[in-house]
């Protein structure tokens, strides 16, 4: 059985890998990433950090003036094995807390029966299909359908949908699009890293729901990790969301629990 400490490493560390990737600009920050990109997206932040070792104030102070000359805030994951000099030298430096979120994980093995995950009775018409990441409507649909059940409706969600195409294009994502009668439902994407599966988003279009989709999208993705390898699946939620209700339903346990702070500006 894994650790979380273990967990946390190979997670933090996919996250980091993501980050640098898809963020506009990246530096490396106290054994992790921090990136930006546009403001108000989600590359604003640094993640995987503190985890090998003390950190210095200087490293700390860059850090700081990296996103001050950008005009945005500086925002920190925090796990609970980050080393205390960082998380000493962000307090000392007017950071707090902003939100929390929640790590949760199921270990997977060969012999787990992830058939007794489904519904009892599925969907009806339902076709899981793989996304072919050379059809670049078929990337925006799954992406649109992911977005969609994160922002309230009439929101513009071009930039979102954008950034989750890109994402469904890199080499360790498996996209699905889940149809009812060939009309999409909903979608769900895994990221595949070392050993470790993020199912990293999934929603189903409100008319299509208590239906079981979402549960079969889960399992498909949960089958896909250990074809390839994984030895772990993890899914991020801000604490008591359905996302988080959904995953314990399904085996997921909270393996440890992540403070997001931030250093307030004059604009914020």
């Amino acid at each position: 059985m894994l650790l979380s400490s273990e967990i946390a490493r190979l997670e933090e560390a996919r996250q980091a890998r993501l980050l640098a990737e898809l963020a506009a600009t990246s530096r490396p920050f106290a054994g992790g990433v921090m990136g930006f990109d546009a403001a108000h997206t989600w590359h604003n932040h640094a993640v995987g950090v503190g985890l090998d070792g003390a950190v210095g104030a200087d490293e700390i102070d860059a850090m700081i003036e990296f996103y001050a000359t950008r005009e945005v805030e500086a925002r920190v994951e925090l796990t609970p094995f980050a080393h205390p000099t960082l998380i000493a030298g962000l307090g000392q430096r007017g950071f707090i807390v902003r939100e929390f979120e929640n790590l949760l994980a199921r270990e997977l093995t060969p012999d787990d029966d992830l058939d007794a995950l489904r519904p009892e009775l599925e969907p009806a018409g339902l076709e899981l299909r793989p996304v072919d990441k050379t059809n670049e409507d078929q990337l925006r649909q799954c992406a649109l359908a992911i977005v969609s059940g994160f922002y309230p409706e009439g929101e513009d969600l071009t930039a979102m949908v954008e950034l989750g195409a890109a994402t469904n294009r890199l080499p360790g994502s498996y996209p699905f699009l889940a149809l009812i009668d060939g009309e999409v439902a909903g979608a769900g994407s895994a990221m595949l890293d070392d050993r470790v599966a993020c199912l990293s988003g999934v929603a189903v279009y409100p008319r299509f729901r208590r239906r079981g989709i979402q549960r079969m999208l889960m399992v498909k993705r949960l089958e896909v990790a250990r074809e390839h390898g994984c030895v772990v699946a993890t899914i991020g939620s801000r604490p008591g969301e359905p996302t988080e209700r959904n995953a314990l339903r399904l085996g997921f346990c909270v393996v440890y629990s992540k403070v997001i702070v931030g250093r307030p500006t004059l604009t914020t």
